[in-house]
């Protein structure tokens, strides 16, 4: 199958392009470079660097192709919270630009990259795909329902086949968002770099931290579905921030050292997945436990960061 990837030279993507063409998929990575980072592209993959704001270049891009997995967006909930027009242009819009010009590319497949953020505060743990969505607590979040409700439109009105991946919390090599806003990736950082770790909420929130390579591997099979699915993808394991703290400090035989933040707007108390669906169904499940990922990521920071102790 031919596969283009949008946002494919990020995080998440540059795993997920490495995932298809072992899995001998051809790949094409359409990034606009903003955030992603062209060596990050497996090799193998095409790359086109464009724009979706560029519909032209979009629809030539993905002439040919059977599927597209669509991951670019911005991503820092916080920067949501003060820039809700930003992501509302970028993550919304654009999202309907291409799947317009998928629309005229003859291409009507397209996997999501979503969110368990769409869930709102939780009102029942684990969160499940049928679980009614919840008032949202940032514009992030929104972006996201939205989307969703777009894809469901075009399923409606040009049979598009839509899946819909709600991914819990990815960590794992690759990540190199600058400025960092994320837990696993911060707590890393600041311990081998011996700086005071940023905290909120005092590091009692319940997240479902799911390693990148496992979270890659669920975008193969949906690859052969038709209709309109939603798939939870986690580890099905809810861990406090501090518990991550408390683990990465094991690992490196060292104290951490807490910068207390207080609370920060848009943020919930708890959240982890039931994959049940996802793994009944296609048959994937998580294989890389917490303490394993983190022990590969901190090898990653080590070597990216040039810190041999």
């Amino acid at each position: 199958m031919r596969v283009l990837v949008t946002g494919g030279a990020g995080f998440i993507g540059s795993h997920i392009s490495r995932v298809l063409l072992e899995a001998n998929h051809e790949v094409t990575v359409l990034d606009n470079l903003s955030r992603g980072r062209q060596d990050l592209v497996p090799d193998g993959a095409a790359f086109v660097e464009a724009d979706l704001a560029d519909e032209g270049a979009t629809e030539q891009a993905l002439r040919g192709h059977d599927a597209v997995i669509h991951l670019a967006s911005f991503l820092e909930v916080a920067v949501s919270v003060e820039k809700p027009v930003l992501f509302a242009e970028n993550n919304i819009v654009n999202s309907v630009k291409l799947l317009e010009a998928m629309r005229r590319a003859d291409v009507g497949k397209i996997v999501f990259s979503s969110s368990a953020t769409v869930y709102g505060v939780p009102k029942r743990l684990p969160l499940r795909e049928g679980d009614e969505l919840g008032m949202q607590a940032n514009p992030y979040g929104a972006t996201k329902v939205a989307v969703e409700t777009f894809l469901g439109v075009y399923h409606t009105l040009y049979d598009f086949d839509c899946l819909v991946l709600r991914y819990f919390n990815p960590y794992g090599p690759n990540e190199l968002c600058e400025p960092e806003t994320h837990a696993v990736p911060n707590i890393v950082r600041a311990m081998l770099e011996k700086r005071s770790i940023p905290v909120y909420w005092k590091g009692q929130q319940l997240r479902d931290y799911i390693y990148v390579e496992d979270l890659a591997r669920a975008h193969i099979a949906p690859l052969d579905q038709s209709g309109y699915h939603v798939y939870n993808v986690g580890t099905e394991v809810g861990t406090k921030v501090i518990d991550v703290i408390e683990t990465v400090a094991t690992i490196l035989k060292q104290e951490p050292q807490i910068d207390d933040l207080g609370e920060r707007p848009g943020d919930v108390d708890a959240s982890y997945a039931s994959s049940e669906k996802l793994r009944t169904e296609l048959g994937w499940e998580a294989q890389v436990d917490l303490e394993e990922g983190l022990r590969r990521t901190i090898e990653h920071y080590r070597e990216r960061l040039g810190i041999s102790n």
